[in-house]
């Protein structure tokens, strides 16, 4: 599979896209307007110095090489008409994903291969929204990807054997270590631990009873972890855990949701992305 498309360029949805690229594949970028693909120039330059800090082997000359291996595109057909595999990284709506893929399953060769990178929702609630359900997984990538370079591959009870072996080696090739979910999940591994995590200090947030600062740093001293629960926040971003739960039925985490929209995301304070979140970053 060396032609990828990804549908989607927000804060994930680029960083497959370059990881891709840097790996050596051939990488479609789409998005909705051609407004939004103007934009990406300026984001591989921010994740040009990530690569050279966090990865020996990268250099100047390979960072330039993964540029020169993307495309972008506006017009779908366009986008996915050489593809070996889709990746859709769309806002975390099950309407939105669902319509996207009926949408791909109208102009897509008959080979490719489709996965969502949803973090939450089940590849049987999308599958049959496809034309191809047999050749439909999940492919859920961690942020900064080529860091933690995880790739949790989930089958639904419908997915080809075959093709979920090729969305494991597709995941090797481009440098993550692929982890094989054979039951349907939600949440599937590394949600099903950090999302709890971070709802409980979100809780203490809430109820007042401890600053964020103090929140975050009694975990990292106490456990030697780098990062505070509300740092890891900044690094997901506001948009995820804003829309997971602002129509939740547990009060605390819809006021929490509530906080994010009118203190952050109105703001443009949407975490590590724009320099700025519960913290202020240089």
């Amino acid at each position: 599979m060396q032609n990828l498309t990804v549908l989607g360029t927000g804060v994930l949805g680029s960083q497959i896209i370059f990881q891709s690229a840097y790996s050596g594949k051939d990488v479609v970028a789409y998005d909705i307007s051609d407004e939004i693909l103007q934009k990406l120039p300026a984001r591989w330059e921010q994740l040009k110095p990530s690569y050279l800090r966090d990865l020996p082997d990268a250099t100047p000359e390979k960072l330039d090489a993964a540029v020169a291996r993307i495309r972008v595109s506006s017009d779908l057909t366009d986008a996915v008409k050489d593809a070996d595999l889709i990746i859709e990284a769309v806002p975390e709506r099950l309407d939105i994903k669902q319509d996207t893929w009926k949408k791909v399953s109208a102009v897509a060769p008959a080979r490719t291969i489709f996965a969502t990178n949803s973090s939450t929702l089940l590849p049987s609630r999308i599958a049959p929204f496809t034309d191809r359900p047999e050749k439909f997984l999940a492919m859920h990538f961690a942020n900064e990807v080529w860091k933690f370079n995880t790739c949790e591959i989930m089958e639904h009870p419908g997915t080809d054997a075959a093709v979920f072996a090729a969305a494991v080696e597709f995941a090797e090739q481009i440098g993550m270590v692929p982890i094989r979910i054979h039951k349907e999940q939600p949440g599937y591994v590394l949600n099903s631990l950090l999302v709890p995590f971070l709802a409980a200090a979100a809780k203490l947030h809430v109820n007042g009873i401890a600053d964020i600062e103090d929140i975050d740093k009694v975990w990292r001293v106490s456990t030697g972890a780098p990062l505070g629960p509300f740092q890891i926040y900044d690094v997901v971003g506001m948009m995820t855990p804003y829309m997971l739960n602002k129509d939740s039925a547990d009060p605390d985490m819809k006021a929490f949701a509530e906080e994010l929209k009118t203190d952050y995301i109105d703001k443009g304070y949407l975490g590590t992305s724009t320099g700025r979140g519960f913290y202020t970053y240089g």
